[in-house]
């Protein structure tokens, strides 16, 4: 931008026009085009800024800047005045390279005088300097030319007027440059160089200087460098890593969407700010290693891809690029027809993805003693109820019978199965005759055998009972998927189900039964249509629609279970399911599906995938920036950097939890299945044997004590001191169990009558 201090037509435009970038030259009337200038600029992108002009002017201009915004590393500003004076602006944070005249050291006393004794006050100093200079070096030439009588004394003149293309001036040989050149006048600014037509100029001195302002005030002015004016001349810096920084960064404006695990916003280590990660981020720092470029990357204002409403408005990241805000627009963004026709598209780094189901997974009823609840507990109890009573019943009748083995030991003294069934035996009896085992040697009774008879017969039709209903009992259980298709949630009425409210999901399920409502009023229109022939009306007589309304039917279902605004309250309504075949389902987009089941273990992805789209990066339509990025794309395809990064953000992500194996039909029957109380089973059976075990032992040592010490009476110790040894008294008894004491004792005595003498 320039003011009318600087003439801009002719040589220094056609020079700006030959410079290889895009560059606009724009004249500085007043204020308002100030205005209107940098809005344009911004617009177009144009980030290293020129501005020549009067020190005033120049102000205005950076103040414009500082109100919008226009400083930074992605700016570069550049001021070239013919003013003397520092700069002055008021901005807040600004660094910028000025570059201002200075007179020559040794011409600084002669300008002095100027000023006081000839009242130069004109503005620029430069320019009055010169043409001051300019004049009396011609003047002193011309009377040193008419003092040596090489100036003509019959000069005619021809006005501007007068001049004709066709009658060429005459030419005169007047050497007045070299009188010029031998002149020794001291410059009152700087030095004059007279050479050839063209190339004779004054030697002034441009002052490099480095200006950084804070809050509307100067802090410094760092000489950086000079050039003097002359054809050829180079600038002459101190630093030369100094000067690349006045050269504005290449930074792209990126718009972006928070998404796991594409983008991420997590606190700044300091915690003075936020900083952004993902799947996202290394993908585009992959980018800016082959191009080389810088990003500055903000969030949607309404955290939304894109989408255009009925007036034709667009929303979330395509608004930012259509207006012209982002240069980029940066995450897990589908490739849709509407969406190219106002933004480009990239070549796709992401594979196809579509919609799909968010249900809360089916948790099978687990217990502790779940092979107990394959039957009622009226059940159990029942069936624990005739063990008992059957055992007590088969104890009374073996006692009362007079053909049993207790009442009849004379009788089977000689048969090898002598059991007798007491109480005990009973219990055990019936408790082993459920067991492949068997129940062992049965009564001798009639009665006792019917009872025993009859127990066999009840337990059988238990066991094959309670076989048939657990094998029923897993299978079902095992066999719970209420729903696997989107077909099965349409068909059914327990589930709500529903996508985002604003989403690309929704926009799918909208349009789609929208399509079915044409549809259906286009076959109305043919079917009604009175223009028709009898021939014709017959063959579009049908009894039912002919094309499918599944959609209308689940917009509708859609819109009563009422669409959630977040993806957290999605997910919040899935969780708070009842069941996986009753409560709430999301439909979404796959990756964000995919990411809740890989940290969440209670939520599962149902059915495939449908509507397929793939993701890319979104530019400005003509930017050249989609060129670019596709060629980096397409060479981290090849060198599989982007199998990579799924690899890192998908299954090594840190945040991925290791889940339960679900229970799979071709395995086989899980703990949680059978029931950990059937194992509980066995260890309380040992630990009640180990106790019964010691009982035991303590009882046997008890008994033992007590008949040693009771055995013989006084009378009878006595005796057996006195050197005889006397039998103990045996009392008889008419029982069966006397008769065997009896024959007991007579075994002893003969066996100690055959004893010797001592051993008696």
């Amino acid at each position: 931008m320039f003011d009318d201090t600087f003439v801009m037509d002719h040589k220094y435009k056609s020079l700006l026009q030959n410079i290889p970038t895009r560059h606009i030259i724009a004249a500085i009337d007043d204020t308002t085009s100030i205005k209107l200038h940098l809005t344009r600029f911004r617009d177009v992108d144009i980030v290293n800024f020129f501005v020549l002009g009067k020190l005033s002017i120049i102000k205005s201009v950076l103040d414009h800047a500082n109100s919008n915004k226009l400083f930074g590393r992605k700016y570069a500003w550049h001021v070239i005045t013919q003013d003397k004076g520092s700069l002055k602006c008021g901005c807040s944070n600004a660094t910028i390279l000025f570059v201002k005249p200075e007179p020559d050291a040794g011409s600084r006393e002669k300008l002095s005088n100027l000023r006081t004794t000839y009242g130069l006050t004109s503005t620029p100093e430069l320019k009055a300097a010169f043409y001051f200079d300019f004049y009396y070096r011609s003047l002193l030439a011309i009377r040193s030319m008419m003092n040596s009588g090489e100036w003509p004394t019959n000069v005619t003149y021809t006005t501007c007027d007068e001049y004709n293309e066709e009658n060429p001036l005459p030419r005169r040989n007047v050497d007045l440059r070299r009188y010029l050149k031998d002149m020794t006048e001291p410059p009152s600014y700087a030095p004059f160089l007279i050479d050839t037509n063209g190339h004779s100029y004054e030697e002034f001195t441009m002052r490099l200087e480095k200006v950084t302002v804070l809050n509307s005030q100067s802090v410094s002015a760092e000489n950086v460098g000079s050039w003097k004016a002359s054809l050829n001349s180079p600038i002459v810096v101190k630093d030369a890593a100094n000067m690349t920084h006045f050269s504005a960064v290449t930074v792209y404006r990126v718009v972006t969407v928070l998404q796991n695990p594409f983008m991420i916003q997590v606190d700044d280590e300091d915690g003075k700010g936020v900083k952004f990660k993902g799947y996202c981020i290394d993908l585009i720092e992959e980018i800016r290693k082959l191009i080389g470029f810088e990003y500055e990357i903000y969030i949607a204002p309404d955290n939304n891809f894109g989408n255009m409403d009925e007036n034709g408005q667009w929303n979330g990241m395509v608004k930012e690029l259509v207006e012209k805000r982002a240069d980029i627009a940066l995450g897990s963004l589908s490739v849709m027809a509407e969406r190219e026709n106002v933004v480009d598209f990239t070549v796709p780094y992401y594979d196809l993805v579509g919609i799909t189901i968010l249900m809360k997974k089916p948790q099978t009823p687990t217990s502790l003693f779940k092979f107990l609840t394959v039957l009622e507990n009226d059940v159990w109890m029942c069936i624990l109820g005739a063990y008992f009573f059957t055992s007590f019943l088969m104890w009374i009748f073996d006692r009362w019978s007079p053909y049993s083995y207790q009442n009849n030991r004379n009788k089977y003294k000689d048969d090898e199965e002598k059991r007798e069934f007491n109480l005990k035996e009973c219990l055990w009896f019936c408790m082993t005759s459920l067991t492949p085992q068997g129940g062992g040697e049965a009564p001798k009774n009639l009665s006792g055998r019917l009872v025993a008879a009859t127990w066999w017969l009840f337990g059988f039709i238990i066991i094959a009972s309670y076989t048939a209903n657990l094998a029923a009992f897993l299978t079902v259980s095992r066999l719970d998927t209420p729903v696997e298709s989107l077909d099965d949630l349409s068909k059914q009425y327990k589930i709500q189900y529903a996508p985002l409210n604003g989403s690309s999901a929704m926009t799918y399920f909208q349009r789609m039964a929208d399509i079915e409502t044409r549809f259906y009023e286009i076959w109305k229109d043919m079917s009604l249509n009175d223009s028709l022939s009898e021939v014709e009306r017959a063959k579009l007589a049908v009894w039912d629609y002919p094309v499918s309304d599944k959609y209308t039917k689940m917009w509708q279902a859609m819109k009563e279970a009422k669409l959630p605004n977040t993806l957290e309250e999605a997910i919040e309504r899935v969780q708070s399911s009842k069941s996986s075949s009753e409560g709430f389902a999301y439909l979404g987009d796959a990756t964000d599906i995919r990411y809740q089941v890989m940290i969440d273990c209670h939520l599962q992805m149902v059915g495939d995938e449908f509507s397929r789209k793939p993701y890319a990066i979104a530019v400005q339509q003509g930017s050249p920036l989609k060129d670019q990025f596709n060629n980096a794309i397409l060479l981290l395809l090849n060198k599989r950097k982007l199998e990579k990064l799924k690899e890192t953000w998908w299954n090594l992500n840190p945040e991925r939890i290791q889940c339960e194996k679900q229970d799979n039909q071709s395995d086989g029957i899980s703990i949680h299945n059978i029931g950990r109380g059937v194992f509980i089973v066995i260890f309380v059976g040992i630990g009640l044997a180990c106790f019964t075990l010691a009982f035991e032992y303590w009882w046997y040592k008890y008994k033992k004590s007590s008949k040693v010490a009771n055995t013989m009476n006084p009378k009878q110790m006595a005796i057996s001191k006195g050197g005889e040894f006397t039998y103990p008294v045996v009392p008889t008894f008419n029982t069966t169990s006397g008769m065997r004491s009896r024959s007991i004792i007579q075994s002893f005595r003969r066996s100690v009558g055959q004893s010797s003498p001592k051993q008696k």
